[in-house]
């Protein structure tokens, strides 16, 4: 098996509340905008977030299980550590919960949080070392 992330795939509750927080938000632009169903918004060369509704989830997947902070976190780096501020200020005014804001951390970076609709937490980070480097565009 080849080391490839192709998609991620996030069961959200309300579908047409999330592409407003995403599309309308955050600005980003969909792939595939399935009403009810799904929206797909290209996240990298080869990488596609996709935004499914619960229930269309749950009848292929499973059923799935709210509460408490989903066990995982999405990042999304910058170039820069003015940019991370700026980030999570375009997150906050699209509707996202300010989780945490932005900190020096003691690996010499720089990040802070915010939670989506759904409570996924995305890391808006700034990492001035090589594996910084290895994600940026």
């Amino acid at each position: 098996m080849e080391q490839r992330l192709s998609f991620v795939t996030l069961a959200v509750a309300d579908l047409e509340r999330t592409r407003r927080f995403y599309v309308d938000g955050l600005g980003w632009t969909p792939v595939v905008d399935v009403p009810g169903e799904v929206v797909m918004i290209q996240v990298g060369p080869h990488l596609v977030l996709s935004l499914w509704d619960e229930r269309q989830f749950a009848a292929e997947v499973g059923p799935v299980q709210r509460g408490g902070v989903p066990p995982v976190t999405l990042a999304h780096n910058v170039a820069d550590r003015a940019d991370v501020d700026r980030v999570l200020d375009t997150a906050r005014r699209a509707g996202a919960d300010p989780v945490s804001d932005a900190v020096e951390r003691e690996w010499g970076g720089y990040t802070g949080y915010f939670a989506d609709p759904d409570g996924f937490r995305w890391e808006i980070a700034w990492n001035p070392g090589p594996i910084g480097q290895l994600v940026l565009p």
